[in-house]
């Protein structure tokens, strides 16, 4: 049995911004048997701070210089638009990668990125964080109890409050780098609805800029996808940069009764605080945002599961052993592109996309 404190895996992480500093490299040296070896950051001040977040990873301003190095894994967490080139350069020295979602900009890059990772055998995943919820853990469990019935409806909000847009590729990015919210909360969403329910074979969408500010080339800021899925099931998934009060996260309609939750996870805002997985704490909501399941006036309190995005890490480490399977499959990151490939179709035709 691999021993955690007798070896560690060596771990490269392209890219120092919110995805390398808030998400993946806290959640990597948080993991026994991972180690953050080398972080790229071409900025000075994301420099500074990574060399003091982790002073033992050697810290580098480019690409080349990282991938000189020797690593056990490469995660890529750079602007959506070099995901794909950065991670075949993994691939073809032959280092397992993990991909930032959205996986590509593209179903054909992805497909190409797939495809190059089969035919190396090297292991390749795609970073779903979002899988490990709190909220959405509670929602799998409601749906895995079948006292919803025959689920029909399946509604999620992620919803932020940001009037003024930030100055950057995410949210002023010309589509082509597949920035906004649809590819950026839409990803998540879009994943977890094919997770809960499967394939889908109609894609309808509104894709709009409410913000002022906000140049007619720029990325939406306030994004609807409704999803007919292969098993009758519809999927209406809202995201919106300029939602100034609460909605339900989730709402889940069956016709034996409907689950409705409040409250976003609360990993994420957690790891900006300082804390780590396995502090007292750790992944739990607060209890008011627990959801409630039922009838009228005939419901009862569904405490809301502790969120695990340790859990990633953890399974990507046993892969990497040759002990477990890597966390997310390529080809289920496929399907979601699919899915945002036909909701910009929808949303710039302002037509309903059929799949097959």
């Amino acid at each position: 049995m691999f021993n955690y404190r007798m070896t560690e895996l060596r771990v490269g992480i392209l890219g120092y911004g919110t995805g390398g500093r808030v998400f993946h490299a806290p959640l990597v040296a948080a993991t026994p048997g991972l180690t953050v070896s080398a972080i790229v950051t071409s900025d000075p001040e994301r420099a500074s701070r990574a060399a003091a977040d982790h002073p033992g990873a050697t810290v580098v301003a480019d690409a080349d210089a990282l991938f000189e190095l020797p690593l056990d894994l490469v995660v890529v967490s750079t602007p959506n638009k070099t995901h794909v080139p950065l991670a075949l350069r993994a691939i073809e020295r032959g280092t397992p990668v993990v991909v930032d979602k959205p996986f590509a900009p593209t179903v054909a890059d992805g497909e190409r990125l797939v495809r190059a990772a089969a035919e190396a055998g090297v292991g390749l995943t795609v970073f779903q964080n979002r899988r490990l919820d709190s909220d959405f853990l509670t929602v799998r469990g409601v749906l895995d109890t079948g006292r919803l019935g025959r689920v029909f409806r399946f509604e999620s909000r992620y919803d932020r409050w940001v009037p003024r847009p930030k100055d950057n590729w995410r949210e002023l990015g010309d589509p082509a780098e597949a920035g906004g919210l649809l590819y950026d909360l839409g990803a998540h969403i879009v994943d977890q609805a094919l997770t809960l329910f499967g394939p889908v074979t109609e894609v309808y969408a509104e894709l709009d800029r409410r913000r002022e500010g906000v140049s007619a080339c720029a990325s939406d800021d306030d994004t609807f996808v409704a999803l007919h899925h292969a098993n009758g099931v519809r999927s209406h998934l809202w995201a919106s940069a300029l939602a100034g009060t609460r909605n339900p996260r989730f709402r889940v309609l069956g016709d034996a009764g409907t689950f409705t939750k409040y409250g976003l996870d609360v990993q994420e805002p957690q790891i900006k605080d300082g804390m780590r997985p396995g502090d007292e704490g750790w992944g739990v909501e607060p209890a008011a945002d627990a959801g409630v399941l039922g009838v009228g006036d005939d419901v009862e309190t569904v405490p809301t599961e502790t969120g695990r995005y340790e859990d990633f890490y953890a399974r990507t480490r046993d892969a990497l052993l040759g002990e477990g399977e890597f966390p997310v499959d390529p080809a289920s990151a496929l399907e979601a592109l699919r899915v945002l490939e036909a909701a910009r179709v929808a949303g710039t035709e302002r037509r309903v996309v059929e799949l097959t």
